[in-house]
């Protein structure tokens, strides 16, 4: 499914709130591709939503790459160093000097955070929260996000490296702003990756642990320089998560919470490029995570998403395990609220296997668990650096089945890895026939440049396309929800379908079932029976009388974030403004422009102060006397 138009459902919310959540569900997110389409979409299906677990955001491995590109760097822009936060943190900000120590050229754009952006991501849950935490600390300082490419001043354009068609869509986003006279800024896997590359070199970036860094990032690229903030950030000596989980945020969907609970992963899999990027695992302490969740419940959010390179890793670095964080976010929860995990490889879930099984039983956690398998043959698993058998990944889906026969299972496949023999492939289809997986995402394989397995001797393509087909076959040919008729769910409401026409809920496994658009049921736990079955979804009744409380409105609630940014070409109140209300709000927002400016230029601070004074004495005056 994809992601509702919240003026549909919550007419209580303020029309500044309804405007964001409909311009940034486009502008943060919308526009954000899934990295492994479902198969439904990949037939060109017209199912009136998206394949069991296909929707935008998927919780699909990233594959990393070594990006040692050797081109030789441009001289770069680096900013000038803040006197309070920035310089405890010891990193640069502030006035654009070239490398040489110079000042930059390009001349100044106005008032800092008075340009309009436009912010487009691609990939897995962990960049799409990226492009959130990203939008939201631009919009806090006051730029306007928009939707519109025509409209902006300036493009953020956090990328996706898992396979070559998504960093050949990004590759072209670039040039194509580009031509168009954009400013453009780069973020995600494929710069940090490689950060020199063709398309890459020449451009500002903000790498995926610098996130928190955007607006000064975009602040100097505006004015023509170069900014290029790469390195990994560092608790002691240790990796970190990355920017903190309190920034503000706007939520492509205010209802679902997506929060990374690490980043980077312990693999070394051949075909990975992402691992270039996001690195090592640098695992976030479940304090901060536990205070993520709390905050955001307060905040009318009904449904968290964890997400990782790979949540089974969660916690080897700093003591701890994910079991442990699991058992006390699900402490927080309220009873009508409800906890999604994210994808786990094989090696690092079997350890916790009784765990885990015991708790997806929790009413609160998704009985939902994704474990790529990748391909069924031993010697293709090795040859992949998996780090598992095809026994070890039985073992784990037994267990979970076992404990919780209502699982659903969702798995990915590489078709025609180089080396993969008839017999090996015939392996995957085996095992994929056994399972009969609800949700099965099959790709080809796709040589990253600088992986192991990009010098490896390739299948014929012919060959690859016959094996994704027979695949694909395979999977139409069995129906998970097929003799569900007649059933009664428990069931939870957070997202709309793709064609607008029905709300869709999600059961105790996260199944899909769509529901009839009433208002009242978006964001609230009610009872459903199924009158219908179909490959990817079920529909239901709604059964009367068994409606949960209503979520916590968003104008109900500070809005910590999601924070309204000042947007001065949009109508934002739902009656009328006197004069007074009007001078007085421009004079505010003035005052909080002025005093994020003077931050980063302490010398223009009492004329900013005596210029602010003026402009509400002014105001007041001759709205009150004259």
């Amino acid at each position: 499914p994809g992601f509702f138009d919240s003026s549909s459902f919550l007419p209580s919310v303020p029309r500044v709130c309804r405007f964001r959540c409909e311009k940034h569900r486009a502008g943060a997110g919308s526009a954000m591709a899934p990295t492994d389409a479902p198969l439904a979409a990949a037939q060109g299906q017209t199912d009136p939503v998206a394949m069991h677990g296909g929707e935008a955001v998927v919780d699909l491995e990233d594959l990393p790459l070594s990006g040692a590109d050797r081109n030789a760097r441009q001289p770069v822009v680096v900013p000038r160093r803040r006197r309070k936060a920035a310089s405890s943190a010891g990193i640069d900000s502030g006035a654009a000097t070239a490398s040489d120590g110079t000042p930059s050229e390009g001349g100044a754009v106005g008032v800092p955070g008075s340009a309009v952006i436009y912010v487009k991501t691609w990939g897995c849950g962990h960049n799409n929260s990226d492009g959130e935490y990203m939008a939201g600390l631009l919009a806090e300082y006051g730029y306007t996000i928009t939707d519109s490419e025509d409209a902006a001043d300036l493009w953020v354009l956090n990328s996706c490296a898992v396979k070559g068609p998504s960093e050949d869509t990004f590759n072209n986003a670039v040039t194509r702003g580009q031509l168009a006279g954009k400013k453009v800024v780069l973020a995600g896997c494929v710069p940090q990756g490689t950060p020199n590359g063709r398309v890459t070199s020449n451009l500002s970036i903000v790498g995926v642990q610098q996130i928190d860094r955007v607006v000064e990032v975009v602040e100097e690229t505006l004015k023509g320089g170069m900014v290029r903030l790469l390195h990994n950030k560092k608790d002691g000596k240790k990796k970190s998560g990355g920017a903190r989980l309190d920034l503000p945020k706007i939520r492509r969907n205010p209802l679902v919470e997506v929060i990374p609970i690490s980043t980077g992963c312990l693999n070394q899999c051949t075909y990975c490029k992402t691992k270039h990027a996001r690195g090592e695992l640098g695992s976030y302490s479940p304090e901060d995570i536990v205070e993520r969740v709390q905050a955001v419940l307060k905040e009318g959010v009904v449904e968290i998403w964890m997400t990782s390179e790979d949540t089974g890793a969660y916690g080897r670095d700093i003591g701890t395990s994910l079991p442990e964080l699991l058992t006390r976010v699900l402490a927080v929860l309220t009873p009508h609220t409800r906890l999604r995990l994210g994808m786990t490889n094989p090696p690092y879930i079997l350890e916790h296997l009784e765990s885990i099984s015991k708790l997806l039983q929790h009413p609160c956690m998704y009985c939902y668990l994704h474990v790529p398998v990748q391909a069924a043959s031993d010697e293709i698993l090795y040859a992949m650096k998996r780090e598992y058998t095809q026994a070890d990944f039985r073992r784990v889906i037994d267990t979970i089945q076992g404990a919780n026969p209502e699982v659903t299972i969702a798995t990915d496949i590489i078709a025609g890895f180089p080396g993969e023999t008839e017999a090996d492939f015939d392996e995957t289809v085996e095992l994929c026939r056994h399972y009969q997986f609800p949700c099965l995402y099959i790709n080809q394989f796709f040589p990253r440049p600088g992986t192991p397995a990009a010098s490896m001797t390739r299948v014929d393509p012919k060959e690859v396309k016959q094996r994704t087909k027979k695949l694909s076959e395979l999977f139409r040919s069995y129906f998970p929800h097929r003799g569900k008729e007649g059933r009664r769910y428990l069931v939870l409401a957070a997202e709309e379908s793709t064609d607008k026409q029905w709300f869709v809920a999600h059961n105790k496994s996260y199944d899909q079932i769509l529901v009839p658009k009433r208002p009242e049921l978006m964001g609230r736990t009610f009872e459903v029976e199924i009158t219908e079955t179909g490959k990817f979804h079920m529909m239901g009744r709604v059964i009367e009388g068994t409606l949960g409380p209503k979520p916590i409105s968003l104008a109900e609630v500070p809005q910590k974030s999601q924070r309204n940014p000042n947007i001065s070409h949009i109508e934002t109140q739902d009656s009328p403004v006197t004069g007074l209300e009007q001078k007085t709000q421009a004079a505010i927002g003035f005052i909080s422009v002025a005093h994020k400016w003077t931050l980063s230029h302490p010398w223009i601070t009492a004329a900013a102060i005596l210029l602010a004074v003026d402009l509400c004495a002014t105001c007041i005056y001759r709205s009150l006397v004259l």
